[in-house]
């Protein structure tokens, strides 16, 4: 495992924007309420508006999401990964910091893909977008680019759960289906037998990450720390699921997963069961 921490702060970011082995990645999307459901649009017009110096634009709706997955955002395959990342310019030598200027989850997403990929020197930056703002640290403008290079990706595939595998472990006593929505998502319906870590209660009222050991006292109160049990997160499309795995490894959990079809996939039969 890499010794490069998961989080990292704005000032350590600030300190190390000139590293020529640092590679900075906006990963923002937008979402908003439509007539026929959630609008998402890639934050790419915010990002060409306003970004932490030296980040590049990574568009994770078209080119991290496979269209013929089982669910919106099915995460792509090595290769498409691989491809993508290295157009641009990040390589195997390199030490990447993700963020958003939303609410934090498109990071802990992208975050999530990197080490799906076997990539562990990768950083979330804490607070995003708004925390650099609030530091007092100038921002920029337009587009920017590094040198595309070459990225290999060595895929894990203990780290991401199919809706199949999620309906064998509906019955399975050494799984836990973690749900990351809010309270009242959970309450209106989830996967038989889960418990709720809701994403926004990961964090405190500046985005930043909470103390850990209030953090460790969240996930132990629903037994999401019980080693005799495997984490599997999931939420609405498998994106707040990555915050609560993220938050998990924090706490020393090296075996979880993400359901990365998650809700959408879940329902998309009407057979299969909820709880509510």
């Amino acid at each position: 495992m890499s010794d490069v921490p998961r989080h990292v702060s704005v000032e350590w970011l600030h300190e190390h924007l000139a590293d020529p082995t640092v590679r900075v990645l906006d990963g923002t999307v937008h979402l908003s309420p439509g007539d026929d459901g959630p609008r998402i649009e890639p934050g790419r017009a915010s990002y060409e508006q306003e970004h932490v110096p030296g980040a590049v634009f990574v568009d994770q709706v078209s080119a991290l999401s496979d269209p013929e997955g089982e669910a919106p955002f099915a995460a792509v395959g090595p290769d498409r990964f691989a491809a993508v990342v290295g157009e641009l310019g990040v390589g195997d030598e390199h030490r990447v910091v993700v963020y958003d200027s939303v609410n934090g989850i498109w990071a802990t997403r992208l975050w999530w893909q990197f080490g799906l990929e076997g990539f562990d020197r990768v950083s979330v930056l804490d607070g995003g977008l708004d925390a650099w703002r609030v530091a007092g640290f100038e921002t920029t403008s337009g587009t920017e680019t590094y040198p595309p290079t070459t990225f290999t990706a060595r895929r894990r595939p203990d780290r991401i759960r199919s809706t199949q595998d999620v309906e064998a472990a509906v019955d399975d006593p050494d799984v836990l289906l973690v749900n990351a929505l809010d309270r009242g998502l959970f309450a209106q319906g989830h996967i038989p037998g889960s418990v709720n870590v809701p994403f926004d209660e990961l964090v405190g009222p500046d985005g930043r990450m909470r103390p850990i050991e209030e953090l460790r006292e969240l996930l132990a109160s629903v037994g999401a720390l019980d080693p005799g049990k495997r984490p599997v997160t999931y939420c609405g499309g498998g994106i707040a699921a990555t915050a609560v795995a993220l938050t998990l490894m924090d706490l020393g959990r090296d075996d979880v997963a993400v359901y990365d079809g998650s809700m959408n996939a879940w329902t998309a039969d009407p057979g299969r069961p909820l709880e509510r």
